[in-house]
Formats: structure tokens, C-alpha cells, sequence
């Protein structure tokens, strides 16, 4: 029979971890990955006055982003221009709730290709003034949202809405006008 190991105590459990370099390289890790999702694009990022941006929103060639004036971008939202020329402007009053998602650029699906090594096409993003946008909405690459727009939350806008249009769903479309009339057919 095996001899009974005695259980460690907490303090050395606790005083191994703290000395394992493997905690200290993740840590690390860590923080460059917050640097250059947080930190470093903030400080190219055009906001306007009195933006509201939350500490976790992450940001992917914020040089060219644009946020006006007192607007609110919610808690873990991304905001990714393209890689090298698509753009996301957002007007002014306008809110982002947590966890939309503002991508600029997508891959093809050109048949025969495998996925990692399809071309990516970017086209920019306009959102308007007034427009308030829901919980874990999708917003792909290419698209306009009007002025006082409402996207209900979790829709994936694949197309352009008008300005005062409450859109909704996957894909969002247009259900009513926010001064109560039928949308546009």
C-alpha cells in the first residue's frame, strides 16, 4: 500500500505559484495583449467631447476611428477598422451598448480556398448622430446606420439602414420608423 502523502499547506501552495515563472510570463502576456487592444490604440483614437468609452472596449487600428461628441461606447465592445484602409465613424449622442461588435473588414469564401488563406475586403463604417445601438449587435463591414436609427439587440446588420429606422433581427431589417409610420418598401 502507498504511503499517505501529507497535504500541502496553503502557504507553500501559495508561496510556488508565486515563484513559478510560468504566472509571471502570463502575466505578461496579459499586459501587452491589454497594451495594444486598449492602451497603445487609445492614443490615435479621434474622440469627441465629452465621450464616454469604457475601460474594456477594445480597439483595432483606432487611427481610424472616429467618435463624436458626447457619445457612449459600452463595456466589452470591439471596434476594428480595417487592416489597412476601411474606417468606423460614429456621430454624435450616439450609444453602443456592451458587447457590439464594429468589424470593417471581412474574409472572401472563394471556393477551393482554405478559410485561413482567403484575401480579406474591407469597406468603412458610418454610423449616425442619435443612433443607439443594442446589446451584442453585429455590425459587418460596408454598412451605414442613419441618423436616430435603433438596432435592437443581438441583430446582425448586414445591410444599411435608414435614418430614423428601427431595425431588428439576423439579419436586421427594418420593422417601423421611430415617428410610427411604416418603413419604405
Amino acid at each position: 500500500m502507498p504511503a499517505e502523502r501529507r497535504p500541502s499547506s496553503a502557504l507553500a501552495d501559495f508561496v510556488r505559484s508565486i515563484l513559478d515563472p510560468r504566472a509571471w510570463i502570463g502575466l505578461l502576456r496579459i499586459v501587452h495583449h491589454y497594451n495594444y487592444t486598449h492602451v497603445r490604440e487609445r492614443r490615435v483614437l479621434t474622440l469627441g467631447t465629452g465621450v464616454r468609452l469604457s475601460p474594456t472596449v477594445s480597439l483595432a487600428k483606432a487611427e481610424r476611428i472616429r467618435i463624436g461628441d458626447r457619445s457612449h461606447v459600452g463595456d466589452r465592445c470591439s471596434l476594428w477598422a480595417g487592416p489597412h484602409r476601411s474606417r468606423i465613424t460614429i456621430g454624435a449622442d450616439t450609444q453602443l451598448a456592451p458587447d457590439v461588435f464594429v468589424t470593417a473588414a471581412d474574409y472572401a469564401m472563394e471556393p477551393g480556398r482554405p478559410m485561413l488563406e482567403q484575401p480579406m475586403t474591407e469597406a468603412s463604417i458610418e454610423i449616425g448622430d442619435d443612433v443607439w445601438i443594442g446589446t451584442g449587435v453585429v455590425i459587418v463591414a460596408g454598412v451605414t446606420i442613419g441618423d436616430g436609427a435603433v438596432v435592437g439587440a443581438g441583430s446582425v446588420v448586414t445591410r444599411s439602414i435608414p435614418p430614423g429606422a428601427i431595425a431588428a433581427g439576423i439579419p436586421a431589417k427594418v420593422l417601423r420608423m421611430r415617428d410610427g409610420s411604416a418603413p419604405a418598401a
